[in-house]
């Protein structure tokens, strides 16, 4: 596949010389979701500014549908949806009025109707932008972003202020564009919603990429965990040696990198002295471990 976005030891600075983003690199193939992930001030949204053209880069490249998204921003602007965190809608204008004035602007827009239908905010057409909830509000962001037909979506924080089910159909909708050949690059705080939506993903730690790939890939860097109450009569001291147990008698945690293998080893050792391990929890690492795990060695080894 092509890639439609290429970043390259891409730097961004501030006044003062604090540096937002030091040196990252990553691609997006045509029709991958990518999604960007990191704890607060991890430089995020810094990285989108310069992805969408807002800014230029303080070094390093960066490419959008082949295209310098800052000096060809011309070339550039007409194929790409972006949905920013806020989107600043003049509050007296009713839905349908806003989406008209945006579509004004817009080159080979989609129909108002359509737009609203696409985001369930076609019942809501005649109702002033100040009368929205917040998770209308972003909804109409959505909107907005989607009226030109992008070839390249980018969603900063989506589903922030969605209820669950507002959330689950924005995910089906941006699954149905993904599939549609929309590339789309996504930041979310909600480390299941990238788990559900992301081809592949990074997360950033201060500026820098800590962990890059798939889903999968990147979870089996961290541990699985095994937890039981271990059976009366019975020490840590006398379970299969697989590890530092935590705990010695009561309740038993074992971290793993075979998962597998320790989960049979330890049933073949109850079954062989006709013993039940009561509450077995046999688990893989999810994104939120490894999120917090990553997070955790950088503070180790500042």
């Amino acid at each position: 596949m092509t890639d439609v976005i290429e970043a390259e030891d891409l730097r961004r600075s501030y006044a003062g010389g604090f540096e937002a983003v030091s040196g990252i690199s990553f691609s997006v193939a045509a029709g991958e979701l990518f999604a960007l992930l990191g704890t607060n001030g991890a430089g995020k949204t810094s990285t989108v500014e310069l992805l969408e053209g807002l800014a230029r880069p303080t070094a390093g490249r960066v490419r959008v549908l082949g295209h310098d998204p800052y000096a060809e921003r011309a070339a550039v602007r007409p194929r790409t949806g972006v949905m920013l965190q806020e989107g600043g809608f003049p509050p007296d204008l009713t839905v349908a009025e806003t989406v008209r004035m945006w579509a004004g602007c817009t080159s080979g827009a989609r129909p108002v109707p359509e737009a609203l239908e696409m985001v369930r905010l076609g019942g809501r057409s005649d109702v002033r932008v100040k009368q929205l909830s917040g998770g209308e509000k972003r909804r109409l962001d959505l909107a907005m972003a989607l009226l030109g037909r992008p070839e390249v979506l980018f969603l900063d924080e989506p589903t922030t202020g969605l209820d669950a089910e507002g959330r689950r159909e924005t995910w089906e909708l941006v699954r149905e564009l993904r599939d549609g050949g929309t590339t789309v690059l996504l930041t979310t705080h909600y480390l299941e919603e990238a788990e559900e939506l992301a081809d592949r993903l990074a997360i950033l730690h201060e500026g820098r990429i800590a962990a890059e790939g798939r889903v999968d890939e990147v979870v089996a860097e961290q541990p699985a965990q095994i937890s039981f109450t271990l059976p009366e009569g019975f020490t840590a001291a006398d379970l299969p040696p697989l590890g530092p147990y935590l705990g010695t008698t009561g309740e038993i945690r074992l971290r793993t990198s075979d998962l597998q293998r320790s989960a049979t080893e330890l049933l073949v050792w109850a079954r062989d002295r006709d013993v039940e391990l009561y509450g077995l929890d046999v688990r893989s690492a999810s994104l939120e471990e490894a999120f917090l795990g990553i997070a955790r060695k950088q503070e180790v080894t500042r």
